[in-house]
């Protein structure tokens, strides 16, 4: 790659949506956690496309990349998944990756060899901000609407709310204002739940 497209990869994606394994050297599993927690969160933070930079594995024996091909088999998984929306080879040693819609995430069947992302399940909502509980009540009844459950119980209308705070709260970085990143997310699922 030359250094006029690593110039344009910057312009394009900048570091803040580029994922650059081969400058951190993980192992093939350190890869895959590293690189599904991330690409979640960019879900989640509304970019529409991020740069996965994996290697060639030029420096490996025999030329092969145990991180590239783990990325390789966890990018149809993640599509799945419905994290992203779709990816392809950017140069022999990077993807570029773009998301599904947040709300998508409500959406995902899941499949029984996949194992399902550890969820944090809170007992209640009570330590969040009345806004923040606004707000998972409105998604809330806006996703049950979708199913077809216009007129939902309090228990279920509860349920869906706590679903949906264990989805986009596991999909949040840690270290930030989690609850704002939260109200983010949420805002963006209920506009693209509105587009239709």
């Amino acid at each position: 790659m030359t250094s006029l497209d690593r110039a344009f990869d910057e312009l394009r994606f900048g570091s803040q949506r580029t994922l650059n394994l081969r400058a951190l050297q993980p192992t093939a599993l350190q890869a895959k956690q590293l690189a599904e927690r991330w690409l979640r969160e960019q879900q989640v933070l509304g970019a529409d496309e991020a740069l996965v930079i994996t290697g060639r594995g030029n420096n490996s024996a025999d030329g092969y990349s145990p991180v590239r091909e783990t990325i390789v088999s966890l990018l149809p998984s993640l599509r799945r998944r419905n994290v992203i929306a779709g990816y392809a080879e950017h140069t022999p040693g990077s993807f570029v990756v773009t998301f599904a819609p947040v709300k998508a995430l409500f959406e995902t069947p899941r499949r029984r060899r996949e194992k399902p992302a550890p969820v944090p399940r809170p007992p209640s909502l009570d330590g969040l901000d009345e806004e923040t509980v606004r707000q998972l009540r409105d998604l809330a009844i806006m996703s049950l609407s979708v199913l077809g459950v216009n007129s939902p119980t309090r228990e279920h209308l509860e349920d869906e709310m706590l679903r949906q705070f264990a989805v986009l709260s596991a999909a949040l970085p840690e270290g930030t204002d989690r609850e704002a990143l939260l109200q983010q997310a949420m805002l963006r699922a209920a506009e693209e739940y509105e587009a239709g």
